[in-house]
């Protein structure tokens, strides 16, 4: 698969950048390069057998949650570092 040009000059218009002719034949040989780097991995992932393409799925890769601390045991702890506080919570700047 290669990647035109006109996809390059495309994809700079949308990022609203301007690129050399040079800079654009780079872009489109990296483009290229993981174009074939993703279709490797997909022709890989399609001819393993059933069974193996799951193998994380079935592993529960959590642990368990065994003798949790009470709850708010460390909450004054906590809030005592925080730079700003208001009552049992961390104050922080309004974000627009």
């Amino acid at each position: 698969m290669t990647t035109t040009i006109e996809t390059i000059d495309k994809l700079a218009e949308l990022s609203r950048i301007s690129l050399t002719e040079e800079e654009k034949e780079t872009i489109r040989g990296e483009f290229d390069a993981i174009l074939g780097y993703v279709a490797s991995i997909s022709k890989i992932s399609k001819s393993g057998e059933e069974g193996s393409r799951s193998i994380v799925a079935t592993i529960n890769v959590l642990r368990d949650d065994t003798n949790p601390h009470e709850s708010g045991l460390h909450t004054e702890t906590l809030l005592s570092l925080a730079p700003r506080r208001e009552g049992n919570y961390v104050k922080v700047k309004k974000i627009l």
